[in-house]
């Protein structure tokens, strides 16, 4: 009995500690990092402040993330000139070439940037990608997403944002 009280209270402490680690950090102002575009170049987001920011986690080899390119493709083309920007952190291990093969293979017209796990946690920690935050253009994260959505859905909860 002692033991089972035990391992109850283990496995809800973990429970508890997993939850307050994965809390949404919509609301918050998101992380002023400064990226390295593909080419080398820092692409800060505090730079974009006053702008209304998609940071998108996603990699090459991610099949759901793939899968959204083409809406924020059209998404940069429609949006762009009302003050949208799309930044594709990729988390790619092969590195910025391998990343740039594929942006020009599918003509990404948007920033694409290397992240990496420092990014990830100041994000608050995800476990999965795609992982897509909207910021606003006073910083502050609004929407919050992990895995992939539908086109036409994201579009409507960006368009809020404008």
């Amino acid at each position: 009995m002692k033991n089972l009280l035990r391992t109850l209270l283990v496995t809800a402490s973990l429970a508890l500690l997993s939850a307050v680690a994965s809390a949404s950090v919509v609301g918050q102002a998101a992380p002023a990092l400064t990226f390295k575009d593909l080419a080398g170049k820092d692409v800060s987001l505090a730079a974009l402040k006053g702008k209304v920011v998609v940071v998108d986690f996603w990699a090459t080899w991610c099949g759901p993330c793939r899968m959204e390119i083409p809406g924020y493709i059209e998404m940069q083309k429609k949006y762009g000139k009302d003050g949208v920007v799309i930044v594709g952190v990729s988390l790619d291990q092969k590195g910025p070439k391998h990343v740039q093969k594929f942006v020009e293979q599918n003509a990404m017209n948007y920033t694409v940037v290397m992240g990496d796990n420092a990014a990830v946690e100041a994000f608050g920690g995800f476990n999965s990608i795609p992982t897509t935050f909207l910021i606003g253009r006073d910083g502050k994260i609004l929407h919050e997403k992990s895995g992939a959505m539908a086109h036409e859905q994201y579009e409507a909860i960006l368009k809020k944002a404008l």
